[in-house]
């Protein structure tokens, strides 16, 4: 009811600013999420509509008017039209309490006409930092407990799982418990750079958009250091996707939102398998964030990727969390790999060992004549010590291959 009259309140005061300056405005929050808005009779342009259809700019729209020095602004900003954006030149008015950030209100000025607006002399401007202030202070809240509850959910603890679950129900954030399915988004850096605060804005984005299709009430999303986590509802209900359909969507998001962003090369969604209750979907969550992390190193498996497609990767990304070495799989598979001129001869053994040992067709495959295969195989047994007419080799090949290829050491697509 409190946060119902503080928005109450911002409404009124976004209605009597834009009657005071005669045209329509909009007030963002300080990462750029619209708030509230008067009513829009006047020139518009893309910007502005999609803004308001989603309650946030892209971020390529934030990029670029940061750029611009709005968040340090302390006084009136014009900002100049962006044709390839879409976006009109416009007035920014920074709002702040005791120096500190709280959003923006915006006005389209297309014909530049608009004097700097003193809002501050109407006494509007210090109703509206009140307000944005109690506004922002009661969204933290609320989200910081959420946000809690669904850091606990994924806790080790199996009594502290259940006791998140029990609150998430009693305090009306979930509807009712019942089967859930966790996905985990995850930004590919570009180069040596990592995803930055801008892609962050954006992954978040993504995750309230997949969270609105599912519905607020039945889904939860979370934002770590280098992934987003969204729990879903996997039981299927009118207008509710299901988690695969959920993970494209989200997908779709976010190339839609990255497109832009220098920072991020590509991005991965893992789909875990669904668990029965809310305190088991822990589960689910390391199934999809292993998915994810094998299809961020392994970009032929596609930008969706589920665990239970994944095969001896599932084996793998597992053991992978106690440092298993392709050495400790097999010691000679480490020299090849480490042998000058090798990529031809270890792109040779894994066809021949995804073939289960057939040389006939391991070497239509290949297009090579067969005296040509048998020559680099025993090249292969050579170098790495082994002998592929036995089966355990074979299988420990196989593996420290597919090992090689998770921790980056065997890149046979580049």
């Amino acid at each position: 009811m409190r946060g119902g009259l503080v928005r109450g309140e911002l409404q009124r005061i976004v209605d009597a600013v834009a009657a005071h300056v005669g045209r329509p405005a909009l007030i963002e929050d300080r990462r750029q999420r619209v708030v509230v808005y008067s009513e829009q009779n006047g020139l518009t342009d893309e910007v502005r509509r999609a803004s308001i259809l989603r309650r946030q700019n892209a971020p390529e729209v934030v990029a670029w008017l940061r750029d611009l020095g709005i968040a340090e602004a302390r006084q009136p900003v014009r900002t100049p039209a962006r044709p390839e954006l879409d976006l009109l030149p416009r007035l920014c008015v920074p709002v702040r309490h005791h120096d500190l950030l709280l959003g923006f209100v915006w006005f389209i000025d297309a014909d530049g006409t608009m004097t700097d607006v003193d809002l501050a002399a109407t006494g509007l401007l210090k109703e509206l930092s009140l307000a944005l202030y109690r506004e922002n202070l009661l969204g933290e809240l609320a989200a910081q407990s959420e946000t809690e509850a669904a850091r606990t959910l994924l806790a080790d603890s199996p009594d502290t799982r259940d006791q998140a679950a029990r609150a998430l129900l009693e305090a009306g954030m979930i509807g009712a418990d019942g089967p859930r399915t966790a996905l985990v988004a995850r930004l590919v850096g570009s180069g040596e750079r990592q995803p930055d605060e801008l892609a962050r804005i954006a992954l978040e984005q993504s995750l309230v958009a997949a969270r609105r299709r599912a519905g607020t009430r039945e889904a939860l999303h979370l934002v770590r250091h280098d992934h987003g986590v969204l729990l879903l509802p996997a039981e299927p209900a009118a207008g509710r996707p299901a988690p695969e359909a959920a993970a494209r969507h989200l997908d779709e998001d976010l190339q839609h939102v990255t497109r832009s962003l220098g920072s991020v090369q590509r991005t991965v969604v893992g789909v875990g398998q669904t668990r029965p209750r809310l305190a088991d979907v822990v589960e689910s969550y390391a199934e999809a964030l292993h998915a994810a992390r094998v299809g961020a190193q392994l970009p032929a498996l596609g930008r969706v990727v589920l665990w239970s497609g994944l095969g001896s990767y599932r084996v793998l990304a597992r053991l992978g969390d106690q440092q298993l070495t392709v050495a400790d799989v097999h010691p000679g598979l480490a020299r090849l790999l480490a042998a000058p001129g090798s990529q031809v001869l270890l792109a040779t053994l894994e066809r021949y060992l995804d073939q289960a040992g057939n040389a006939h067709a391991t070497a239509a495959e290949l297009r090579l004549h067969r005296t040509t295969l048998y020559y680099r195989l025993q090249r292969i047994e050579e170098i790495a010590g082994t002998d592929l007419k036995s089966g355990d080799e074979r299988l420990c090949l196989h593996l420290g291959l597919k090992l090689a290829r998770l921790t980056g050491q065997h890149r046979p697509d580049e």
